[in-house]
């Protein structure tokens, strides 16, 4: 597929007040953006997602290095015309109302009042806010400021879609939603750069990631290539037999109630262990073969560096 995004070699500086040294930020970023995906960016705080963000997006201008949106300069207009953006602590006009807001975003984009109201109450359906449109913001919880700042993002129907922590604020409930909100962009045919620290939710839904550590991107790929498949370990949980009997098999996480559940890492040793919690009538609750983890994959990557 086309490229929407890509980034090439950005380097960026800053110098901190009256201090002439400077502080290197990015250190030659360079990852692409395939359309129709879902792409996450990930990085310990500091490492410089949001200053990629804030260059890709004009709102600051790299040292050296190029930019393409849709393969024309990351600054053209018409390229722009086709974004939407959540910034990681947005700014809202409190006075407004959810329908307000939206309806002025709206008008920014210059589109016309029939096109924004159908617009305002689509959005507002599908981040779940219709019950509070005439609401002033500043009687939203943060959650619903991050709702509100989703419907946003998408009010001009974006074909690129670029996301700065969406799920901070957010209940599991809500995270499940926001999820279920990406994975319809991008059945839709948008793109959409998910940036996040929540490891968990980008596992979960996207295709390719991209690690940044101290300015510079240290692994990309389809998560399928980066992470193992490999049986880390294995979780048994059994009931009808002492603990005491199960501890010569692996390491036990948990007794209580009756119930014992062992990580155990050898596969001989999970084998055996099966045959005596049988040979003693007890009952297998679960068996769970774990592989490796984006959360694994993070760690690991973290501390090579």
């Amino acid at each position: 597929m086309a490229a929407v995004v890509r980034v090439e070699n950005i380097r960026k500086s800053f110098s901190p007040g009256l201090i002439p040294k400077k502080i290197h930020v990015l250190k030659g970023i360079s990852f692409e953006v395939a359309e129709g995906e879902i792409f996450g960016y990930l990085g310990p705080n500091g490492a410089g997602k949001t200053t990629t963000l804030k260059c890709l997006l004009g709102l600051i201008f790299p040292d050296a290095g190029t930019i393409e949106l849709f393969g024309l300069p990351h600054l053209a207009l018409k390229a722009k015309a086709r974004v939407g953006f959540l910034p990681e602590n947005p700014y809202f006009y409190e006075y407004l109302t959810g329908e307000e807001f939206l309806d002025f975003y709206g008008q920014l984009f210059d589109l016309s009042r029939p096109v924004r109201r159908q617009r305002v109450a689509d959005l507002l359906k599908l981040t779940d806010m219709t019950r509070a449109a005439r609401v002033q913001l500043r009687k939203y919880s943060r959650g619903m400021l991050q709702r509100i700042g989703l419907a946003q993002a998408l009010v001009n129907n974006p074909s690129f879609v670029a996301l700065d922590e969406p799920m901070g604020g957010l209940d599991p409930l809500g995270r499940k939603e926001f999820r279920d909100i990406f994975l319809r962009l991008r059945d839709e045919g948008k793109t959409v750069l998910l940036s996040s620290h929540i490891l968990q939710d980008i596992e979960m839904i996207c295709s390719r990631v991209a690690i940044i550590l101290d300015g510079r991107v240290v692994s990309q790929g389809a998560l399928r290539d980066l992470i193992s498949q490999k049986v880390l370990f294995t979780e048994v949980e059994a009931s009808g037999v002492p603990e005491s009997e199960l501890r010569p098999f692996g390491d036990c996480l948990s007794a209580a109630g009756g119930r014992t559940l062992l990580k155990i890492h050898r596969e001989d040793q999970v084998d055996a262990a099966l045959a005596h919690i049988l040979s003693r009538r007890g009952a297998v609750l679960s068996l769970i073969p774990r592989t490796q983890t984006l959360e694994d994959l993070f760690v690991d990557v973290v501390k090579k560096e």
